[in-house]
């Protein structure tokens, strides 16, 4: 479970890969563009979530939510308008960006478990988003998901 607590600054090598993450690289491609081995870059992302007070299974969307939610990493810029999306979508939005499991995100955005896939999907098509992490980046950049869209961020990456 995330705490109140303080997070822990991010060392300058860690912001380097936090930005990295930010911009929805993969650890491997990171490990790649960086010249850093892979078990690495994956030990320096486990600090990152441990200085966000992240559990270990919380996944890459809700670690780059945090990372912009607590200004860890510069803001992404929009290059393109914000999709028209309807209240569910919006709700299911912060759903995966605040949420790792996906029982939790099904009980966030009140949809039925068997209903997920394909209203991600349907959200993933509708934003021209390649994945969910991509999906968290794009609606950063849109001013979708700050704190004054909706309830405080943070408050599900515990699991």
């Amino acid at each position: 479970m995330t705490t109140s607590a303080p997070i822990t600054p991010l060392t300058p090598t860690l912001q380097r890969v936090a930005q990295h993450l930010a911009s929805g690289l993969t650890a491997q491609e990171i490990a790649t563009q960086t010249g850093l081995s892979a078990v690495t870059v994956r030990q320096y992302i486990r600090d990152i979530r441990e200085s966000l007070h992240c559990p270990p299974r919380c996944k890459p969307p809700v670690i780059v939510h945090r990372l912009f939610a607590l200004q860890q990493v510069d803001s992404p810029t929009a290059d393109r308008p914000a999709p028209e999306l309807r209240p569910e979508q919006l709700l299911l939005l912060r759903a995966v960006a605040e949420h790792s499991d996906a029982r939790d995100i099904t009980v966030a955005a009140k949809i039925a478990p068997a209903d997920l896939r394909a209203a991600l999907d349907q959200l993933l098509a509708d934003t021209d988003a390649q994945d969910t992490t991509r999906l968290v980046i794009l609606a950063h950049g849109w001013k979708l998901l700050t704190a004054g869209q909706a309830h405080a961020t943070g408050s599900g990456a515990d699991q």
